[in-house]
């Protein structure tokens, strides 16, 4: 998803459209993510982790390939989107997790998982900007093609089937999901998720924007200045594997929108001020990766805890809002930045969806507290 963000003004020239098409290559792929999740997680849990996961890899390799031949922006954009395949890994290794431990421990282990998943948005950038610079724009998605055939290789070889397959048809499986949808702490375990991952999505949607336009970075720069949340969530990542299992999901997603709000909250005052930089701006996103490394394993655990024989469909589901909340983002990103030349917009953005995803858990805790009093 990130590996081919520095590439993006190289892209517009190349296809000689403007930057709002070009960056629909990040809000498509985000929305198609968002409806692939909707459908995979029934599938799941009726088929298998397994079968899915190599299809919608052998999916991602042949798009991939498409999008280093197209010859039209729009044929471009349609791989794109079929390339969004690939995210029902980000989906499926969350459930796979839950269907071998119980909830605390699988917000631990999720973020050990994740904290090892955040190399790939941390180096992929810096990556893919060396790569452009050298080879040009398709090196990119050369990388990105040996990934996939990687990833498939792996899977077929290494992954066992970890669902528990029910009997039951693909319609009955659809059936019992108004169970999950019925509670509302698994709604304020999937808007905690989506609201804080927000921020990140709307940074991916504005942040090469930012970079090229408004702080005149390099694509090898800018690259390194999209890793600064891939740091940040690493760190998150590990803190959630230390100490989910001691305080708890609740309290640990809490404390990773309070480490979001406030690091943007401090972002847009000093730009606001008239004080801005890239250092600024790149730097204080860090808080936001730190962030989502505390909030999304433990939320995750969270909705996939509700109704443990749904895991694959809460997944899937509070994946898919997640995602379809981040597209609208980052295409609003996109769209506002164009309209004047400061990052504030973007930082501002950030901010509002940390206090949203606050509201959000703040309403878990209290939901819960209510139940235990009753």
């Amino acid at each position: 998803m990130s590996a081919f963000l520095p590439s993006l003004p190289a892209m517009t020239e190349h296809f000689a459209t403007d930057y709002g098409v070009m960056q629909l290559s990040v809000s498509l792929y985000l929305a198609a993510t968002a409806v692939i999740q909707l459908m995979v997680g029934p599938l799941s849990d009726r088929f298998g982790r397994r079968k899915v996961l190599l299809g919608s890899t052998a999916v991602f390799v042949l798009a991939t390939i498409g999008c280093m031949v197209a010859p039209t922006i729009e044929l471009f954009l349609v791989c794109r989107m079929l390339q969004a395949a690939v995210a029902v890994g980000f989906a499926l290794s969350r459930a796979i997790v839950r269907d071998m431990v119980p909830q605390d421990q699988a917000a631990s282990m999720i973020g050990y998982v994740t904290m090892a998943m955040s190399l790939a948005p941390m180096l992929a950038p810096m990556l893919g900007g060396a790569l452009e610079e050298a080879y040009g724009w398709q090196a990119t998605f050369v990388f990105l093609l040996l990934s996939g055939l990687a990833i498939l290789a792996l899977t077929w070889a290494d992954l066992g089937e970890t669902a528990k397959i029910r009997p039951s048809s693909l319609r009955a499986q659809l059936a019992a999901t108004p169970e999950l949808f019925a509670s509302r702490r698994f709604w304020g375990y999937v808007f905690s998720a989506a609201f804080a991952s927000g921020a990140f999505f709307a940074f991916l949607g504005g942040a090469p924007y930012v970079a090229s336009e408004v702080y005149g970075l390099s694509a090898f720069w800018a690259g390194v200045g999209f890793g600064a949340p891939a740091i940040g969530y690493a760190f998150g990542n590990f803190l959630s594997g230390r100490f989910s299992v001691r305080f708890g999901i609740n309290r640990m997603i809490l404390w990773g929108t309070i480490v979001t709000g406030i690091g943007m909250a401090l972002s847009v005052l000093i730009t606001g001020l008239g004080l801005g930089s890239a250092y600024v701006f790149f730097g204080f996103c860090t808080a936001v990766g730190i962030g989502n490394g505390l909030v999304m394993p433990n939320a995750s655990a969270g909705m996939l805890s509700v109704r443990p024989h749904l895991a694959g469909t809460a997944s899937g589901v509070g994946s898919s809002i997640m995602i379809a909340g981040g597209a609208a983002l980052s295409a609003l990103a996109g769209a506002l930045l164009q309209l004047g030349e400061t990052s504030l917009p973007l930082q501002v953005i950030m901010l509002v969806t940390s206090i949203f995803a606050y509201l959000s858990i703040a309403y878990v805790i209290r939901r819960e507290r209510e139940v235990l009093a009753e």
